[in-house]
């Protein structure tokens, strides 16, 4: 995500964490692998038998915006199941509409579906119509079956990457796939191309937008886990491997910064001019788009942008959400001028093929933080 910040001016001051003494300091940034997936041994919830544990494990490794994880799982019989969005974890600054939090719940699904599928599941869906969102949107019913085969893998190693990017333009056969994945409700504008040089300004400028507006900055704030401790504590939000804050400017922020700095002008405009250059970067954007932004269709486009994002590992491809541009009033006008039609654009993504795909890092909270028996 463009709001991950990369601290320039760190590295001179965290020369000085080698000096004797700071051996308590986090030397290096808390990642997944460093962590069991249940808090501290934390036992199986005793409404969950221990196959469905594992089912609701990977569904929780799907997307989400600022890694807020804003799904639950209320258990209302063995093997049925209503999931929906947690109120405490919705971005209301930035997603008002709850647009993007459905995005993810349907990353989450398809997670979920395809999980149930690999252990000998098979996960029957019913879509909720106009329901509160403390309610729950979908009614998953579990039946026996035999294993789909789906490699469980694609779920543990899918990551968001955004350093890295090459230039080069998407194979057509790679596009081929992934349009399929979304229904055909995929479209690819190539480096160099009037429509990419668009997308670039029209993110830059949403994102000025964004980090003038304090309680936008503020909600961000808010899901920065800078310090290790704070990210253990959590398991969610953006530590500095997720925002890809390596080396000594890393060092730094986790020991030194806090989250109001994360909202001080400082992160703000180093992340404005990161944003800058990574819209230059990579082999061009996508654009998936829906039918509408009702909560069934939103969920659906979510389920088919986790599809495509399962496979682009295979293919060493890369999209990092550019979420701005359809969040802020500017960027929403630039695509109403430009993309008229029935069809509403749901993810604007940069693009582009990596020399080699890093391991994932985002934290996950464990089954037991949010499931509801």
């Amino acid at each position: 995500m463009n709001r991950r910040v990369f601290v320039k001016s760190a590295a001179g001051a965290g020369l000085t964490l080698v000096l004797p003494g700071c051996s308590g300091l986090g030397l290096s940034g808390l990642v997944r692998a460093d962590l069991d997936r249940n808090k501290n041994g934390q036992e199986v919830p005793a409404c969950l038998t221990k196959e469905e544990e594992a089912i609701l494990y990977h569904a929780s490794l799907a997307p989400s915006g600022h890694n807020a994880q804003p799904w639950f799982v209320r258990v209302e019989e063995p093997g049925r199941w209503t999931v929906g969005l947690d109120p405490e974890r919705r971005l209301p600054r930035v997603d008002p509409r709850d647009r993007e939090a459905l995005l993810s719940l349907g990353a989450f699904v398809e997670n979920l579906v395809l999980a149930a599928g690999a252990l000998g599941q098979k996960a029957e869906l019913e879509v909720l119509a106009d329901t509160p969102v403390e309610k729950g949107f979908i009614r998953i019913a579990l039946k026996p079956e035999q294993p789909s085969g789906y490699p469980l893998q694609r779920l543990t190693k899918r990551r968001t990457v955004k350093h890295g990017l090459k230039p080069d333009p998407l194979q057509p056969d790679h596009l081929k796939i992934l349009s399929r994945e979304m229904d055909g409700r995929i479209h690819y504008f190539p480096p160099g191309s009037a429509h990419a040089a668009c997308l670039a300004q029209g993110t830059v400028e949403a994102f000025r937008a964004q980090v003038q507006r304090d309680e936008a900055m503020i909600e961000s704030a808010r899901w920065t886990r800078l310090s290790n401790k704070e990210a253990r504590q959590n398991r969610d939000g953006l530590t500095t491997a997720g925002m890809e804050i390596t080396g000594l400017a890393g060092l730094f922020v986790r020991n030194f910064m806090d989250s109001k700095d994360a909202a001080g002008p400082k992160f703000r405009k180093e992340a404005l001019d990161l944003t800058a250059k990574l819209v230059q970067e990579g082999g061009g954007w996508l654009i998936l788009t829906g039918p509408s932004e009702s909560p069934a269709d939103l969920i659906g486009t979510g389920r088919g942008f986790q599809r495509m994002a399962l496979l682009l590992r295979e293919m060493c491809l890369a999209v990092q959400p550019m979420t701005q541009i359809l969040e802020e009033k500017v960027g929403q006008e630039m695509v109403r001028a430009n993309h008229p039609g029935s069809l509403e654009p749901q993810f604007i993504l940069r693009v582009g093929y990596l020399d080699r795909y890093p391991d994932p890092v985002s934290l996950r909270r464990p089954v037991g933080w949010f499931v509801r028996g």
